[in-house]
């Protein structure tokens, strides 16, 4: 494979881990606080269901865009501009007092989003290449473990009652730094290798399974990140600190299980997994349905993020080596049916709750979770001994 690769790959794999931890934790610096913004802009549940619709649009243009530019130029400048895009845009909701105003904002931090994404994993692709061994779900590791931490550092400053502003703020400039040093040791462009074979139509039905499976997937993460807090809030009363730690207890599991992930798959493949994973996150989602306790209910979404954490890293992993002439373009593809559900999925919920409590409307993700069960051979390897 030609690569023409300047930076050590290790060095390269501590900056991708950088990145991913940033993404998770400004990703969580909205999510922690969608009930301070709820009610300072007054909407209620229904149109904030709308509202974090309006970031799909935002977002799938960013992933159209990154992925074929990623492939051209490399995903490193791609996921430089992402980043410091998205450490700026995460202060718009916080500024938002309208729903115009929440709206714009989040079009801009989802457009921001879907840049990062596609490009930090094209990224994340090329380091497990050269690495030989499955290495892609510690980087989404690094996700959820940012998002733990942006959980925790939002509940600090919600219980010490700071401005939501002055929040974000400190944020962002987190952010901006850890972009710069990170982004210094990442790869470069490498070069353009032939396109695996199978043909296009292989490739191409391939992509749109792997799409349904993480629109399935993502639909479920989705869930879980906008409406965990609010649901423990809304069946048992919680306060926001309190019921903050519901993303955190799901953030923290996803972090645990895919930091063992690689290693499953390594040795039982990308099959099992997805296949036992899901099995486990329906269990989880059973017991945050009908738990009638705080702990209880921070052990059901523990569960489900166990579930769901080695999942979505197997299927980038299949997608961006179905052909190594476009992993950029491929990867893109796949997001943009996936986050379809990351981010229409929470909006369905939002809907449900017109017609059905927040708690009942959680049979969505939980139909998700076992469909996933049933298409988890998607991810197959070619060869025999990976699956």
């Amino acid at each position: 494979m030609a690569t023409d690769i300047a930076a050590p790959p290790r060095a390269a794999r501590a900056g991708v881990f950088g990145i991913f931890g940033l993404n998770g934790f400004l990703l969580s610096m909205w999510v922690v606080h969608i009930p301070t913004i709820t009610d300072q802009t007054g909407i209620s549940k229904a149109t904030l269901g709308l509202m974090i619709l309006i970031l799909a649009p935002g977002a799938l243009a960013g992933m159209q865009v990154a992925g074929p530019l990623a492939d051209r130029f490399g995903s490193k400048n791609l996921i430089t501009i992402g980043a410091v895009l998205l450490c700026i845009t995460v202060l718009g909701p916080g500024f938002a007092t309208t729903v115009v105003q929440l709206a714009i904002a989040l079009a801009v931090f989802g457009f921001a989003n879907g840049v990062m994404d596609v490009s930090m994993n094209t990224q994340a692709v090329y380091v497990e290449r050269l690495y030989g061994r499955p290495i892609l779900a510690a980087f989404h590791a690094l996700f959820s473990c940012g998002g733990f931490v942006g959980a925790l550092f939002g509940s600090a400053t919600l219980a010490a009652q700071w401005d939501i502003r002055y929040t974000l703020a400190l944020a962002s400039g987190i952010g901006v730094v850890a972009t710069v040093l990170c982004s210094r040791v990442l790869l470069p462009k490498v070069g353009r290798d032939r396109a695996e074979p199978g043909g296009r139509t292989h490739v191409t039905g391939k992509v749109v399974l792997l799409g349904v499976l993480a629109f399935a997937l993502l639909l479920s993460e989705g869930v879980a990140n906008d409406w965990s807090a609010l649901q423990m809030q809304d069946r048992l009363g919680s306060t926001d600190a309190v019921a903050a730690l519901a993303f955190g207890a799901f953030s923290i599991a996803m972090t645990i299980g895919r930091f063992g992930a690689d290693r499953v798959a390594g040795a039982f493949g990308p099959v099992a997994v997805l296949r036992f994973g899901t099995m486990l996150a329906a269990g989880g989602m059973a017991l945050v349905m009908v738990s009638p306790w705080t702990s209880l209910n921070l052990v059901g979404w523990t569960l489900f993020g166990i579930g769901l954490a080695g999942g979505v890293p197997q299927i980038f992993t299949a997608a961006g080596n179905l052909s190594t002439a476009s992993t950029g373009a491929i990867m893109s593809r796949v997001f943009g049916i996936g986050y379809l559900g990351f981010l229409a999925g929470p909006s369905l919920i939002g809907w449900l709750t017109k017609v059905v409590p927040l708690t009942t409307a959680m049979a969505v993700p939980l139909i998700c979770v076992l469909a996933a069960t049933l298409l988890a051979g998607a991810v197959r390897a070619p060869s025999a001994s990976s699956a």
